[in-house]
């Protein structure tokens, strides 16, 4: 199993880059929160030469797929083929409110983000005309003053982000890899994230063994109570976060929390997102988080994620301020147990 971590921002971003290197880490992520998550990438390429380099993910629509493909276009060129798009749709109301961009039917308008990012690529390193026609994006001028030069790696994998079944399907068909969300349990695994996925590379004449799946988990390396409360108290505001979103109904009713999802997100159209973890029992801590010792974490993550063939993990591993000698030496620990 391959381990990656996160990147966040660009704060000490070359020193956490060379650190993660050294800890034995495999690859290095972003994701589209509060910071832009192709700029750090540009970064770790430099400082962390041996690693790949992922969003998990960056949000498609509010980016025309020619700007998308021109940053992954140099992040593969300068990382020497290490870079790895992760792409997600957000939701109605982020796409809408946050970036001001209009909604339609994301499986469809993804599936030709996909499709338009793969002609624009192709025409840059074959050389050819760009006549990309679809129905929410038309590419067809490319003069030689705007065409980059071909690389030496020049497929770049794109990983899709999935919840729902109709995403999960789309990932089986056009994608390199899926990116798991953090919201995902042993049980939404194996009961809709993965017979929906084998059910897309069916249809597209692939196999499952195509695509790289690709987990990201929330743990709590317990080494003392007062790390257990903390940890668990942040994966309770996270489950209240996320379970405030319609999309993820699915994945809570299949628990039978279905009915916490409105309870949640009415209290977040309140502004009242203190109250929220108080609804997240230790239950759903244990289904959607990962706790224990330090040499129980990789056990339950094999257990609970032994069909991914990558892990995202955020643990302390001495790249932060707040870490120890002792975190460092434990997250070595998993990291091998993982990797061997």
């Amino acid at each position: 199993m391959r381990v990656e971590t996160r990147l966040t921002g660009l704060t000490h971003l070359p020193a956490r880059a060379r650190h993660a290197q050294a800890l034995g880490y495999d690859g290095l992520a972003t994701q589209e929160t509060a910071h832009d998550p192709f700029f750090p990438l540009l970064l770790a390429a430099e400082h962390a030469p041996t690693l790949t380099l992922a969003t998990s993910v960056a949000i498609a629509f509010p980016r025309s797929p020619m700007i998308t493909a021109q940053l992954s276009y140099d992040l593969q060129r300068f990382s020497n083929g290490r870079f790895r798009l992760g792409l997600g749709p957000q939701v109605k109301g982020h796409n809408e409110r946050r970036f001001s961009v209009p909604w339609s039917a994301p499986a469809p308008r993804l599936r030709e983000y996909v499709q338009a990012l793969r002609a624009i690529w192709d025409c840059w390193n074959g050389g050819g005309s760009l006549d990309f026609r679809g129905q929410h994006y038309s590419f067809t001028l490319m003069t030689p003053f705007f065409r980059p030069p071909p690389i030496d790696h020049p497929h770049i994998p794109v990983y899709l982000s999935a919840v729902g079944p109709g995403m999960c399907r789309l990932a089986g068909e056009v994608a390199d890899g899926l990116r798991l969300h953090s919201l995902c349990s042993a049980e939404y695994l194996s009961d809709v994230i993965l017979p929906n996925l084998e059910a897309g590379t069916r249809r597209a004449g692939r196999s499952p063994a195509d695509i790289d799946l690709a987990a990201s988990a929330r743990v709590v390396v317990a080494t003392d109570d007062a790390t257990v409360r903390r940890g668990k108290a942040e994966l309770a505001r996270l489950i209240a976060f996320y379970g405030s979103t319609q999309i993820y109904q699915q994945v809570l009713g299949l628990h039978g929390w279905g009915n916490l999802q409105r309870q949640l997100h009415d209290l977040s159209a309140a502004d009242r997102w203190d109250e929220m973890p108080n609804l997240i029992s230790d239950a759903m801590i244990e289904t959607f988080g990962v706790v224990g010792p330090p040499d129980e974490i990789a056990p339950k993550l094999r257990e609970r994620f032994g069909a991914c063939s990558t892990v995202l993990l955020s643990i302390p591993d001495g790249s932060n301020p707040g870490d120890t000698p002792a975190d460092e030496a434990n997250a070595r620990a998993i990291l091998a147990a993982l990797r061997g």
